[in-house]
Protein backbone atom coordinates (compact mmCIF):
# COMPACT_ATOMS: atom_id res chain seq x y z
CA UNK A 1 0.00 0.00 0.00
CA UNK A 2 1.48 3.34 -1.03
CA UNK A 3 0.80 6.88 0.14
CA UNK A 4 0.12 9.62 -2.40
CA UNK A 5 0.20 13.13 -1.02
CA UNK A 6 -2.54 15.62 -1.90
CA UNK A 7 -1.96 17.81 -4.91
CA UNK A 8 -2.62 21.55 -4.89
CA UNK A 9 -5.90 20.85 -6.75
CA UNK A 10 -6.90 18.32 -4.07
CA UNK A 11 -6.19 20.80 -1.29
CA UNK A 12 -8.26 23.54 -2.97
CA UNK A 13 -11.23 21.19 -3.33
CA UNK A 14 -11.03 20.22 0.34
CA UNK A 15 -10.82 23.87 1.41
CA UNK A 16 -13.82 24.74 -0.77
CA UNK A 17 -15.85 21.93 0.74
CA UNK A 18 -15.36 23.32 4.25
CA UNK A 19 -15.77 26.93 3.20
CA UNK A 20 -12.24 28.20 3.84
CA UNK A 21 -10.08 30.16 1.38
CA UNK A 22 -6.66 28.89 2.46
CA UNK A 23 -4.82 26.67 4.92
CA UNK A 24 -3.54 29.84 6.61
CA UNK A 25 -7.14 30.95 7.21
CA UNK A 26 -8.00 27.51 8.57
CA UNK A 27 -5.11 27.64 11.02
CA UNK A 28 -5.88 31.23 12.01
CA UNK A 29 -9.36 30.17 13.08
CA UNK A 30 -8.01 27.45 15.35
CA UNK A 31 -4.57 28.54 16.58
CA UNK A 32 -3.99 31.80 18.53
CA UNK A 33 -1.72 34.35 16.91
CA UNK A 34 0.82 34.09 19.74
CA UNK A 35 1.23 30.36 19.09
CA UNK A 36 1.76 30.65 15.31
CA UNK A 37 5.14 30.80 13.58
CA UNK A 38 4.90 33.78 11.25
CA UNK A 39 7.95 33.02 9.16
CA UNK A 40 9.30 30.25 6.99
CA UNK A 41 10.81 27.21 8.64
CA UNK A 42 14.62 27.23 8.86
CA UNK A 43 15.09 24.10 6.80
CA UNK A 44 18.34 23.66 4.83
CA UNK A 45 18.30 22.65 1.16
CA UNK A 46 17.77 18.98 0.35
CA UNK A 47 20.76 16.63 0.34
CA UNK A 48 21.70 13.79 -1.92
CA UNK A 49 21.67 10.30 -0.41
CA UNK A 50 25.42 10.19 0.05
CA UNK A 51 25.43 13.66 1.64
CA UNK A 52 22.56 12.75 3.95
CA UNK A 53 24.25 9.55 5.10
CA UNK A 54 27.47 11.45 5.82
CA UNK A 55 25.58 14.12 7.77
CA UNK A 56 23.64 11.59 9.85
CA UNK A 57 26.83 9.73 10.73
CA UNK A 58 28.40 12.99 11.87
CA UNK A 59 25.42 13.70 14.11
CA UNK A 60 25.33 10.16 15.49
CA UNK A 61 29.05 10.39 16.26
CA UNK A 62 28.32 13.17 18.74
CA UNK A 63 26.33 10.79 20.95
CA UNK A 64 28.18 9.42 23.96
CA UNK A 65 26.51 6.20 25.08
CA UNK A 66 27.50 3.36 27.37
CA UNK A 67 29.58 1.83 24.56
CA UNK A 68 31.95 4.81 24.69
CA UNK A 69 31.75 5.87 28.34
CA UNK A 70 31.71 4.28 31.78
CA UNK A 71 28.15 4.56 33.07
CA UNK A 72 27.20 5.21 36.69
CA UNK A 73 23.78 6.56 35.70
CA UNK A 74 20.68 5.07 37.26
CA UNK A 75 17.46 6.62 38.56
CA UNK A 76 15.27 3.99 36.94
CA UNK A 77 17.31 2.98 33.87
CA UNK A 78 20.45 0.88 34.29
CA UNK A 79 23.45 -0.32 32.32
CA UNK A 80 23.17 -4.07 32.92
CA UNK A 81 24.82 -6.77 30.85
CA UNK A 82 22.65 -8.24 28.09
CA UNK A 83 23.69 -11.73 26.93
CA UNK A 84 23.99 -12.07 23.14
CA UNK A 85 21.33 -14.79 23.03
CA UNK A 86 18.68 -12.22 24.02
CA UNK A 87 19.29 -10.21 20.84
CA UNK A 88 19.66 -13.36 18.73
CA UNK A 89 16.30 -14.83 19.70
CA UNK A 90 14.29 -11.62 20.05
CA UNK A 91 15.30 -10.42 16.57
CA UNK A 92 13.83 -13.46 14.81
CA UNK A 93 11.31 -12.32 12.23
CA UNK A 94 8.34 -14.17 13.69
CA UNK A 95 8.73 -12.19 16.93
CA UNK A 96 10.08 -8.92 15.59
CA UNK A 97 7.22 -8.18 13.20
CA UNK A 98 4.22 -9.55 15.12
CA UNK A 99 1.52 -7.64 16.94
CA UNK A 100 -1.38 -8.34 19.31
CA UNK A 101 -2.38 -12.02 18.91
CA UNK A 102 -6.13 -11.63 18.46
CA UNK A 103 -6.41 -14.91 16.52
CA UNK A 104 -5.22 -17.49 19.01
CA UNK A 105 -5.21 -20.34 16.51
CA UNK A 106 -2.49 -18.66 14.43
CA UNK A 107 -0.63 -16.93 17.28
CA UNK A 108 0.44 -19.86 19.43
CA UNK A 109 4.12 -18.87 19.49
CA UNK A 110 3.45 -15.36 20.75
CA UNK A 111 0.85 -16.53 23.23
CA UNK A 112 3.23 -19.12 24.62
CA UNK A 113 5.90 -16.44 25.08
CA UNK A 114 3.38 -14.27 26.95
CA UNK A 115 2.37 -17.21 29.12
CA UNK A 116 6.01 -18.02 29.92
CA UNK A 117 6.73 -14.36 30.67
CA UNK A 118 3.76 -14.14 33.03
CA UNK A 119 4.78 -17.38 34.73
CA UNK A 120 8.31 -16.07 35.27
CA UNK A 121 6.99 -12.79 36.70
CA UNK A 122 4.73 -14.66 39.12
CA UNK A 123 7.65 -16.82 40.22
CA UNK A 124 9.84 -13.75 40.61
CA UNK A 125 7.36 -11.76 42.71
CA UNK A 126 5.61 -14.70 44.41
CA UNK A 127 2.23 -13.25 43.50
CA UNK A 128 -0.62 -15.08 41.79
CA UNK A 129 -1.13 -13.49 38.39
CA UNK A 130 0.67 -11.24 35.90
CA UNK A 131 -0.39 -9.48 32.74
CA UNK A 132 1.62 -9.56 29.51
CA UNK A 133 3.37 -6.25 30.25
CA UNK A 134 2.53 -2.53 30.29
CA UNK A 135 4.14 0.51 28.66
CA UNK A 136 6.72 1.19 31.38
CA UNK A 137 7.19 1.32 35.12
CA UNK A 138 5.41 4.67 35.50
CA UNK A 139 2.33 3.47 33.65
CA UNK A 140 2.31 0.26 35.68
CA UNK A 141 2.38 2.28 38.90
CA UNK A 142 -0.61 4.35 37.80
CA UNK A 143 -2.54 1.27 36.69
CA UNK A 144 -1.97 -0.30 40.11
CA UNK A 145 -3.44 2.77 41.79
CA UNK A 146 -6.46 2.74 39.46
CA UNK A 147 -6.95 -0.95 40.31
CA UNK A 148 -6.86 -0.12 44.02
CA UNK A 149 -9.36 2.73 43.65
CA UNK A 150 -11.78 0.44 41.82
CA UNK A 151 -11.29 -2.52 44.16
CA UNK A 152 -11.72 -0.60 47.42
CA UNK A 153 -14.21 2.04 46.23
CA UNK A 154 -12.15 4.57 48.18
CA UNK A 155 -10.64 7.80 46.86
CA UNK A 156 -7.52 8.46 48.97
CA UNK A 157 -4.08 7.51 47.62
CA UNK A 158 -0.98 7.77 49.81
CA UNK A 159 2.36 7.71 48.00
CA UNK A 160 5.84 7.79 49.49
CA UNK A 161 8.19 10.35 47.96
CA UNK A 162 10.62 7.47 47.71
CA UNK A 163 8.67 6.38 44.62
CA UNK A 164 10.34 7.54 41.39
CA UNK A 165 9.47 11.27 40.98
CA UNK A 166 8.51 10.78 37.35
CA UNK A 167 6.11 7.99 38.33
CA UNK A 168 4.53 10.44 40.76
CA UNK A 169 4.30 13.04 37.98
CA UNK A 170 2.37 10.57 35.85
CA UNK A 171 0.16 9.70 38.78
CA UNK A 172 -0.67 13.37 39.37
CA UNK A 173 -1.62 13.73 35.72
CA UNK A 174 -3.94 10.71 35.79
CA UNK A 175 -5.63 11.61 39.07
CA UNK A 176 -5.95 15.35 38.43
CA UNK A 177 -9.42 15.10 36.90
CA UNK A 178 -10.60 12.06 38.84
CA UNK A 179 -12.47 12.06 42.13
CA UNK A 180 -9.35 11.07 44.07
CA UNK A 181 -7.11 12.62 46.71
CA UNK A 182 -3.35 12.15 46.21
CA UNK A 183 -1.11 12.57 49.25
CA UNK A 184 2.67 12.48 48.75
CA UNK A 185 4.52 11.82 51.98
CA UNK A 186 8.03 13.31 52.33
CA UNK A 187 11.01 11.12 53.19
CA UNK A 188 12.73 11.04 56.56
CA UNK A 189 16.49 10.54 56.17
CA UNK A 190 15.90 9.10 52.72
CA UNK A 191 13.26 6.55 53.78
CA UNK A 192 9.56 6.16 54.64
CA UNK A 193 9.41 4.98 58.28
CA UNK A 194 6.24 3.20 59.36
CA UNK A 195 5.61 5.56 62.26
CA UNK A 196 5.86 8.50 59.87
CA UNK A 197 3.39 7.03 57.36
CA UNK A 198 0.98 6.00 60.09
CA UNK A 199 -0.27 9.56 60.29
CA UNK A 200 -1.33 9.53 56.62
CA UNK A 201 -2.94 6.09 56.17
CA UNK A 202 -6.52 5.86 57.46
CA UNK A 203 -9.76 3.92 56.80
CA UNK A 204 -10.47 6.17 53.78
CA UNK A 205 -7.20 5.15 52.08
CA UNK A 206 -7.46 3.03 48.93
CA UNK A 207 -3.78 2.18 48.73
CA UNK A 208 -0.34 2.95 50.03
CA UNK A 209 2.37 3.07 47.35
CA UNK A 210 6.01 2.52 48.31
CA UNK A 211 9.19 1.68 46.40
CA UNK A 212 11.60 -0.97 47.67
CA UNK A 213 14.43 -0.23 46.97
CA UNK A 214 13.30 3.37 46.80
CA UNK A 215 14.47 6.04 44.35
CA UNK A 216 17.50 6.84 46.49
CA UNK A 217 18.51 3.18 46.61
CA UNK A 218 17.43 2.67 50.22
CA UNK A 219 15.43 -0.29 51.51
CA UNK A 220 12.00 0.13 53.08
CA UNK A 221 10.23 -1.88 55.80
CA UNK A 222 7.65 -3.22 53.35
CA UNK A 223 6.33 -5.99 55.59
CA UNK A 224 5.44 -3.48 58.31
CA UNK A 225 4.01 -1.07 55.75
CA UNK A 226 1.85 -3.89 54.41
CA UNK A 227 0.47 -4.48 57.89
CA UNK A 228 -0.23 -0.75 58.24
CA UNK A 229 -2.15 -0.66 54.97
CA UNK A 230 -4.15 -3.81 55.71
CA UNK A 231 -5.05 -2.63 59.22
CA UNK A 232 -6.86 0.24 57.51
CA UNK A 233 -8.45 -1.88 54.78
CA UNK A 234 -6.14 -0.44 52.11
CA UNK A 235 -4.03 -2.23 49.51
CA UNK A 236 -0.26 -2.05 49.43
CA UNK A 237 1.37 -1.34 46.07
CA UNK A 238 5.12 -1.96 45.84
CA UNK A 239 7.30 -0.54 43.10
CA UNK A 240 10.01 -3.20 42.94
CA UNK A 241 13.30 -3.62 41.15
CA UNK A 242 13.47 -7.04 39.43
CA UNK A 243 17.25 -7.47 39.78
CA UNK A 244 17.03 -6.82 43.54
CA UNK A 245 14.75 -9.85 43.92
CA UNK A 246 17.80 -12.03 43.42
CA UNK A 247 18.55 -11.14 47.06
CA UNK A 248 15.59 -9.38 48.66
CA UNK A 249 12.32 -10.95 49.77
CA UNK A 250 9.68 -11.00 47.05
CA UNK A 251 6.60 -8.74 47.16
CA UNK A 252 4.42 -11.78 47.79
CA UNK A 253 6.49 -12.75 50.83
CA UNK A 254 6.17 -9.19 52.16
CA UNK A 255 2.37 -9.14 51.97
CA UNK A 256 2.10 -6.87 48.94
CA UNK A 257 -1.19 -6.79 47.02
CA UNK A 258 0.03 -5.33 43.71
CA UNK A 259 3.66 -5.28 42.58
CA UNK A 260 4.83 -3.09 39.70
CA UNK A 261 8.20 -2.19 38.27
CA UNK A 262 10.35 -1.26 35.30
CA UNK A 263 11.60 -4.22 33.26
CA UNK A 264 14.34 -2.41 31.33
CA UNK A 265 17.01 -4.12 33.43
CA UNK A 266 15.78 -7.55 32.27
CA UNK A 267 17.64 -7.83 28.99
CA UNK A 268 16.48 -4.54 27.48
CA UNK A 269 18.92 -1.79 26.40
CA UNK A 270 18.91 1.77 27.70
CA UNK A 271 17.84 2.90 24.21
CA UNK A 272 17.79 6.65 24.97
CA UNK A 273 14.93 6.16 27.43
CA UNK A 274 12.60 3.72 25.69
CA UNK A 275 10.61 1.87 24.72
CA UNK A 276 10.59 0.20 28.12
CA UNK A 277 8.62 -2.54 29.86
CA UNK A 278 6.05 -2.21 32.64
CA UNK A 279 5.89 -5.16 35.06
CA UNK A 280 2.73 -5.93 37.01
CA UNK A 281 1.62 -8.82 39.21
CA UNK A 282 -1.11 -9.04 41.84
CA UNK A 283 -3.08 -11.30 44.15
CA UNK A 284 -5.64 -13.58 42.48
CA UNK A 285 -8.55 -11.67 44.03
CA UNK A 286 -7.70 -8.68 41.85
CA UNK A 287 -7.40 -10.53 38.53
CA UNK A 288 -10.64 -9.11 37.12
CA UNK A 289 -9.25 -5.59 37.50
CA UNK A 290 -5.86 -6.38 35.97
CA UNK A 291 -5.34 -4.27 32.81
CA UNK A 292 -3.99 -5.42 29.48
CA UNK A 293 -3.53 -8.91 28.12
CA UNK A 294 -3.49 -12.13 30.12
CA UNK A 295 -2.36 -15.29 28.35
CA UNK A 296 -3.94 -18.51 29.57
CA UNK A 297 -3.22 -22.19 29.04
CA UNK A 298 -5.92 -24.62 27.95
CA UNK A 299 -6.56 -27.71 25.78
CA UNK A 300 -7.80 -27.75 22.19
CA UNK A 301 -10.53 -30.07 20.93
CA UNK A 302 -7.95 -32.82 20.43
CA UNK A 303 -6.66 -32.54 23.97
CA UNK A 304 -3.40 -30.80 23.08
CA UNK A 305 -1.98 -28.01 25.22
CA UNK A 306 -2.49 -24.56 23.69
CA UNK A 307 -2.70 -20.89 24.66
CA UNK A 308 -5.35 -18.18 24.48
CA UNK A 309 -5.97 -14.60 25.52
CA UNK A 310 -8.16 -15.04 28.56
CA UNK A 311 -10.36 -12.74 30.67
CA UNK A 312 -10.42 -10.18 27.87
CA UNK A 313 -11.88 -7.16 29.64
CA UNK A 314 -10.44 -4.37 27.49
CA UNK A 315 -12.84 -1.86 26.00
CA UNK A 316 -12.58 -3.39 22.52
CA UNK A 317 -14.41 -6.44 23.81
CA UNK A 318 -16.94 -5.32 26.44
CA UNK A 319 -18.88 -2.25 27.52
CA UNK A 320 -16.54 0.64 28.22
CA UNK A 321 -17.84 1.35 31.72
CA UNK A 322 -16.81 -2.14 32.82
CA UNK A 323 -13.53 -2.30 30.94
CA UNK A 324 -9.95 -2.26 32.15
CA UNK A 325 -7.27 -0.15 30.46
CA UNK A 326 -6.45 -0.83 26.83
CA UNK A 327 -2.77 -1.76 26.93
CA UNK A 328 -2.19 -3.51 23.61
CA UNK A 329 0.98 -2.22 21.99
CA UNK A 330 3.86 -4.40 20.93
CA UNK A 331 5.46 -4.11 24.36
CA UNK A 332 5.30 -7.89 24.01
CA UNK A 333 8.65 -7.76 22.20
CA UNK A 334 10.30 -6.35 25.32
CA UNK A 335 8.46 -8.89 27.46
CA UNK A 336 9.95 -11.57 25.21
CA UNK A 337 13.43 -10.21 25.91
CA UNK A 338 12.72 -10.23 29.63
CA UNK A 339 11.52 -13.84 29.43
CA UNK A 340 14.66 -14.92 27.56
CA UNK A 341 16.86 -13.06 30.06
CA UNK A 342 15.18 -14.55 33.14
CA UNK A 343 15.14 -18.05 31.63
CA UNK A 344 18.82 -17.78 30.77
CA UNK A 345 19.93 -16.55 34.20
CA UNK A 346 17.63 -18.64 36.33
CA UNK A 347 17.39 -18.11 40.11
CA UNK A 348 21.12 -18.63 40.65
CA UNK A 349 22.17 -16.29 37.86
CA UNK A 350 19.80 -13.60 39.07
CA UNK A 351 21.17 -13.96 42.59
CA UNK A 352 24.76 -13.68 41.35
CA UNK A 353 23.89 -10.55 39.35
CA UNK A 354 22.26 -8.97 42.40
CA UNK A 355 25.24 -9.91 44.58
CA UNK A 356 27.67 -8.28 42.14
CA UNK A 357 25.57 -5.11 42.17
CA UNK A 358 25.44 -5.12 45.96
CA UNK A 359 29.15 -5.73 46.48
CA UNK A 360 30.32 -3.25 43.87
CA UNK A 361 27.95 -0.61 45.19
CA UNK A 362 29.34 -1.13 48.69
CA UNK A 363 32.89 -0.75 47.37
CA UNK A 364 32.08 2.43 45.45
CA UNK A 365 30.26 3.86 48.46
CA UNK A 366 33.18 3.19 50.80
CA UNK A 367 35.77 4.61 48.40
CA UNK A 368 33.83 7.77 47.60
CA UNK A 369 33.36 8.37 51.32
CA UNK A 370 37.12 9.00 51.47
CA UNK A 371 36.97 11.88 49.00
CA UNK A 372 37.17 15.16 50.93
CA UNK A 373 34.90 16.98 48.54
CA UNK A 374 32.09 14.41 48.90
CA UNK A 375 29.72 13.28 51.63
CA UNK A 376 27.98 9.92 51.29
CA UNK A 377 24.49 10.45 52.69
CA UNK A 378 22.82 8.03 55.09
CA UNK A 379 25.97 5.89 55.30
CA UNK A 380 24.59 3.44 57.89
CA UNK A 381 21.43 2.57 55.99
CA UNK A 382 21.43 -0.39 53.57
CA UNK A 383 21.12 0.36 49.86
CA UNK A 384 20.86 -1.64 46.67
CA UNK A 385 22.74 -0.63 43.50
CA UNK A 386 22.60 3.14 44.01
CA UNK A 387 23.25 5.73 46.65
CA UNK A 388 23.39 9.50 47.17
CA UNK A 389 26.52 11.63 47.53
CA UNK A 390 26.64 15.34 48.33
CA UNK A 391 29.14 17.73 46.75
CA UNK A 392 30.43 19.87 49.60
CA UNK A 393 31.47 22.50 47.04
CA UNK A 394 27.88 22.73 45.81
CA UNK A 395 28.90 22.51 42.15
CA UNK A 396 27.20 19.35 40.86
CA UNK A 397 27.44 20.39 37.16
CA UNK A 398 31.18 20.96 37.61
CA UNK A 399 31.57 17.60 39.32
CA UNK A 400 29.85 15.85 36.42
CA UNK A 401 31.87 17.78 33.84
CA UNK A 402 35.15 16.71 35.46
CA UNK A 403 34.11 13.08 35.28
CA UNK A 404 32.86 13.46 31.70
CA UNK A 405 36.30 14.68 30.64
CA UNK A 406 37.61 11.29 31.80
CA UNK A 407 34.94 9.41 29.84
CA UNK A 408 32.72 8.76 32.87
CA UNK A 409 28.97 9.35 33.12
CA UNK A 410 29.13 9.86 36.86
CA UNK A 411 25.56 10.11 38.14
CA UNK A 412 22.17 11.80 38.04
CA UNK A 413 21.60 15.19 39.73
CA UNK A 414 18.44 14.86 41.84
CA UNK A 415 17.91 18.44 42.98
CA UNK A 416 15.24 19.07 40.35
CA UNK A 417 13.06 16.49 42.11
CA UNK A 418 14.21 16.89 45.71
CA UNK A 419 15.17 20.47 46.66
CA UNK A 420 16.80 19.23 49.86
CA UNK A 421 19.23 17.27 47.64
CA UNK A 422 20.02 20.12 45.26
CA UNK A 423 23.77 19.58 45.75
CA UNK A 424 23.57 15.79 45.41
CA UNK A 425 24.12 13.02 42.87
CA UNK A 426 22.52 9.61 42.62
CA UNK A 427 25.20 7.08 41.63
CA UNK A 428 24.34 3.58 40.36
CA UNK A 429 26.74 0.63 40.20
CA UNK A 430 25.74 -2.46 38.22
CA UNK A 431 27.49 -5.78 37.72
CA UNK A 432 29.22 -4.32 34.62
CA UNK A 433 31.33 -1.88 36.59
CA UNK A 434 34.85 -2.99 37.43
CA UNK A 435 37.09 -2.08 40.35
CA UNK A 436 39.29 -0.14 37.92
CA UNK A 437 36.35 1.90 36.69
CA UNK A 438 35.20 2.68 40.22
CA UNK A 439 38.74 3.65 41.21
CA UNK A 440 38.96 5.91 38.14
CA UNK A 441 35.82 7.77 39.27
CA UNK A 442 37.19 8.14 42.78
CA UNK A 443 40.57 9.28 41.46
CA UNK A 444 38.97 11.89 39.24
CA UNK A 445 37.19 13.51 42.18
CA UNK A 446 40.12 13.11 44.58
CA UNK A 447 42.16 15.33 42.26
CA UNK A 448 39.23 17.76 42.17
CA UNK A 449 39.13 17.78 45.97
CA UNK A 450 42.81 18.73 46.13
CA UNK A 451 42.24 21.57 43.69
CA UNK A 452 39.23 22.85 45.63
CA UNK A 453 41.07 22.68 48.94
CA UNK A 454 44.28 24.07 47.65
Amino acid sequence: MSYLYATEHDRQRMLESIGVDSIEALLAAQIPEAARLNRSLSIPPGLTEIELERRMRQLAGRNVGVERAVCFLGAGAYDHFIPAVVDALASRGEYYTSYTPYQAEVSQGNLQVMFEYETLLCQLTQLDVSNASLYDGGTACVEAVLMALAATQRRRVVVSEGVHPEYRDILRTYLKDLDAELIEVPLVDGRSPVDHLRGFVDPQTACLVVAHPNFLGQLEAVEQLSQLAHENGALLVQVFDPISLGLLKSPGELGVDIAVGEGQSLGNPLAYGGPYLGLMTCRHELIRRLPGRIAGQTLDREGRRCWVLTLQTREQHIRREKATSNICTNQGLLALRAAIYLSLLGPQGLRETAEHCLQKTAYARSQLARVDRLEVLHPLQPVFREFVVRDRAGDVPGLLAEAAEEGILAGVPIGRWYPEYRDCLLIAVTEKRTREQIDALVGCWQQSAVAVGG
